[in-house]
Order: structure tokens, then C-alpha cells, then sequence
């Protein structure tokens, strides 16, 4: 009988350990009755009652999917949704005219002079002031120098393959 006894009573400390552990971390605002330290307080001082008490009364239950607050609309009957429809086709639109517009300032025709206020390259095979083939590129980045071979793996001034 005394270990009867002595096992309900360790049953009943974890009970109530569990019970203050769950209402310490429950989410505040999903707990109903009393505000949460009155719930620690009532679990500790009334034995195996007070956390009973709490897994039927205090402790909220979870937002059910399927209930009129969260309940899900069809796309087409969702305001919302169709209003980031239009955003999107508008978006989309924008989009599509600034890439049209950029694709008509990179056409470079040969036949058509250069707009104003773009910078003029140097012709190809023209030398600049530093001695070097700028090879035609407007930005200058593809520099040659002039005594370098025109060829992977020709011999260049030292003699020895280019590679």
C-alpha cells in the first residue's frame, strides 16, 4: 500500500510539474479564466485539482483551420488576391515598356550617327595618348598593347610562344 501511495504521489508531482511548465510557456493569448501567474498559483497550492483545473479551463485550445475567421476563400472570390492580380499585370507592363526602351538606346546601327551626350569611342585599331590599341572598345578595357602579338601562340618581341 505504501508504494501505492508513494507512486501516486511522484504521478502527482510530475502532474503538477508538467502543468506549471505548460502554463509558464502556453502562448498568453490563448489562455482563458485567469491571467497566467493566478494559474501558476492555483496549480501549486490546490494538489491534482488546480492542474486539472488548468487543462480544462485555462488552457485555450488551437485556432481550428477550418473556422469562419481563417477560413479559406477560391481566388476568384478573394479581393485581396485579385487586387495583387493587377498589381502584378501592371508591374508586368511597366516591365516589359523599360526593357522595349532600353533595347531601342542599344541598338547601335552603323548607319544611324550617334546619339548626343554619349561618349564617342575611338576607332578600332586607334592608339590612344598612352600608346595603346584600344581595339574600338568605347570603355577602354580590352587594351592591347601594340607590340603584342595578334594571336594566341605567336612569338611575341621576347621570342617565346604566347600562350
Amino acid at each position: 500500500m505504501a508504494r501505492l501511495l508513494f507512486g501516486l504521489g511522484v504521478a502527482a508531482v510530475i502532474f503538477t510539474i508538467y502543468a506549471v511548465a505548460d502554463c509558464a510557456f502556453f502562448d498568453r493569448t490563448r489562455i482563458r479564466g485567469l491571467r497566467r501567474g493566478w494559474w501558476i498559483v492555483v496549480i501549486l497550492f490546490v494538489p491534482i485539482i488546480g492542474p486539472l483545473l488548468w487543462f480544462i479551463i485555462g488552457r485555450g485550445r488551437a485556432n481550428r483551420v477550418g473556422s469562419a475567421r481563417g477560413r479559406t476563400l477560391a481566388p476568384d472570390d478573394d479581393a485581396e488576391f485579385l487586387r495583387q492580380l493587377r498589381a502584378d499585370a501592371a508591374q508586368d507592363e511597366r516591365i516589359r515598356r523599360l526593357e522595349q526602351e532600353l533595347a531601342d538606346l542599344d541598338d547601335d546601327d552603323p548607319a544611324k550617327p550617334s546619339k548626343p551626350g554619349r561618349s564617342q569611342g575611338r576607332a578600332a585599331g586607334e592608339v590612344s595618348s598612352d600608346g595603346f590599341d584600344t581595339g574600338g572598345d568605347t570603355l577602354g578595357t580590352e587594351r592591347k598593347r601594340p607590340d603584342a602579338p595578334d594571336a594566341p601562340g605567336e612569338a611575341g618581341p621576347s621570342g617565346r610562344p604566347n600562350g
